[in-house]
């Protein structure tokens, strides 16, 4: 017997339509920009537990400080460069209707004469408003940045945030704070290194200091060195020399319950590199943990490598290859200084940090794990 045809067989399924994702509410959107000596960077986000989730980013390589060791002026070229980048990020905003917003400038336009008259006219033709900040603050908002990746096991944290045009250091001490409140502690810092009595456990800042030297501007310093390997031991024993005023330069560290953050496209890329990845991948570079045996292979390659093979290097390119090499050489110096086993990787920095400082302050992050 023929089995029975159940109802309905054959009949053409009903389509079904995905719905597009709904906008978010512009007011709850965020939105930071970061306007360094070499990059435009943006994030647009909304809070997300206690974190948060982008809706949109920006990122060029502007170099608005060319030439400005030179000149001590911001160049007509640099500054039509950027504009066209911010006009980019100022469609954004307005797509998304963002309210909430913070857009700072940094090194470059803390030293350029011109800087006040560059700003005016970013507002001219923008209608954005920058804001230099000092570099008090850029660290700050650096080592927030990076509380998520902060071990519960660690009492002694230097994060190191290396720029284009300068590089911020930070020393805390998290010993006398509870394990599993220590990265909530580092976050709360957003309100100052030296914040009024809390009935929270306090991170303590021990020392900070805010290097004139970045990427850009190092290799700027030695730009006359014709020899590779040379130019990159010049560039290293320059940058430590100007750590002397940092006090926990002076001094012993111990090695256990110590924890050193990195945060810039420097130890992203030799991340990169030493992962062997041949297209950028945030989710594998971001809290990698290396030791400075792996970094210092990932240098010495760069150095065998020289000028026309870091060019030919998907990881690095022709517009990064001068820049790596003053970032490692920072990197070196600060291993150098203080020799630990490992490094964390931040791929986040001061966009991230003025994100988690608006969002704090507005009461919108939930408490808890990060």
């Amino acid at each position: 017997m023929a089995p029975k045809r159940p109802r309905g067989a054959g009949a053409f399924p009903k389509a079904v339509e995905s719905p597009a994702p709904a906008r978010p509410d512009p007011d709850a959107l965020y939105a930071a920009l970061d306007l360094g000596t070499n990059s435009c960077r943006m994030l647009i986000a909304q809070p997300k537990g206690s974190g948060f989730h982008v809706v949109d980013s920006f990122s060029k390589s502007v170099q608005l400080g060319a030439g400005l060791e030179r000149t001590g002026r911001l160049s007509r070229s640099s500054m039509a460069r950027t504009i066209q980048a911010l006009r980019i990020c100022q469609q954004k905003l307005k797509r998304n209707k963002v309210r909430r917003m913070r857009l700072v400038a940094t090194e470059a336009c803390r030293r350029a004469k011109n800087a006040r008259e560059f700003i005016r006219q970013v507002k001219r033709e923008t209608g954005l408003t920058l804001e230099i900040i000092q570099p008090e603050e850029e660290a700050r908002l650096a080592v927030i940045s990076c509380a998520p990746l902060v071990s519960t096991k660690t009492e002694q944290l230097l994060v190191v945030d290396i720029g284009g045009g300068s590089t911020e250091l930070v020393w805390i001490d998290i010993s006398s704070v509870p394990r599993r409140d220590r990265p909530a502690a580092i976050m709360r810092l957003h309100n100052g290194f030296h914040p009024a009595e809390s009935p929270f456990p306090a991170a303590k800042v021990v020392d900070w200091i805010s290097v004139p030297l970045g990427v850009a501007t190092l290799r700027d310093q030695f730009h006359d060195v014709e020899n590779d390997s040379a130019r990159f031991a010049l560039m290293s024993w320059f940058f430590e020399e100007n750590l002397a005023d940092f006090a926990p330069y002076k001094d012993e560290q111990a090695r256990a319950g110590f924890q050193i953050v990195g945060t810039s496209g420097t130890v992203t890329t030799v991340a990169a590199s030493h992962l062997g990845l041949k297209r950028y991948d945030r989710t594998k570079v971001d809290g990698l943990r290396m030791t400075s045996d792996q970094i210092d292979k990932v240098i010495r390659g760069y150095l065998e490598l020289g000028p026309q093979g870091r060019r030919r290097d998907p990881r690095i390119g022709d517009d990064r290859q001068a820049l790596i090499m003053s970032g490692s050489a920072i990197l070196q110096a600060l291993l150098r200084c203080w020799p630990t086993d490992r490094l964390s990787v931040a791929d986040r920095g001061l966009r991230e940090g003025l994100l988690y400082a608006q969002m704090s302050a507005d009461g919108v992050l939930e408490d808890g794990p990060f």
